[in-house]
């Protein structure tokens, strides 16, 4: 693969990154659940995590408390090793433990990167909580973000319960499948790399050293 196949192939990992469109939402995958979640719940959990995000998002804090605080965030509210393993699909089957480990470090990294990167353009959001319904096991939150300058973007929360807690799974901006998009986007530049996991690491740390 050239450089500028390699680069054109990043800029779509970047461009489609689940978490870019911060206004449009994070976004995340499931592992096992212990019950069916319930729409009431995860409209509660929901405005609760809607209002911690856009209070960081709006707010006045240093680049690194910002940083930080979304951190938190994501990790409280989002299945982020969950969604990790999803978009690798079944390069983590075939990945070394070692390499497991480093690719979800790398992954979790990568999400807050495109968040933190972004926060500027940001300013000024607003969200309206929509209707919930029960899809499965999963509740999905509809809800409308708004953003200076841009229409208002549908975006559809699907909330899991796991580990009797309840997480974000999945984000649908647009009806569009943020983590489905970006499992897409991975398996895209390893066929192109020679099914390398170490290549896609790689890849990962580029782009975090590119937008940090």
């Amino acid at each position: 693969m050239n450089d500028n196949e390699t680069g054109a192939t990043m800029r779509m990992i970047r461009r489609r990154s689940i978490l870019s469109l911060i206004g449009s939402a994070p976004l995340l995958s499931a592992t096992a659940r212990a019950a069916a979640a319930s729409p009431e719940k995860a409209t509660a959990f929901l405005k609760v995590v809607g209002d911690r995000l856009i209070g960081v998002v709006n707010g006045a804090g240093s680049p690194e408390a910002k940083r930080k605080a979304m951190t938190q965030i994501l990790n409280d509210a989002v299945d982020v090793d969950g969604i990790a393993k999803f978009c690798l699909g079944r390069f983590w089957r075939t990945a070394t433990p070692e390499q497991q480990h480093q690719y979800t470090g790398i992954f979790h990294e990568v999400l807050v990167t495109n968040i933190t990167s972004k926060l500027g353009e940001y300013r000024g959001v607003s969200y309206t909580m929509g209707r919930a319904r029960l899809e499965g096991d999963n509740a999905i939150v509809s809800t409308i973000v708004e953003r200076p300058n841009n229409p208002p973007t549908n975006v559809d929360w699907v909330i899991a319960e796991i580990d009797s807690g309840q997480k974000i799974i999945d984000v649908l901006a647009e009806g569009t499948s943020l983590r489905l998009t970006q499992r897409q986007d991975y398996a895209s530049y390893l066929q192109h790399n020679n099914n390398s996991v170490d290549a896609l690491i790689s890849a990962m740390k580029n782009q975090i050293a590119q937008n940090g």
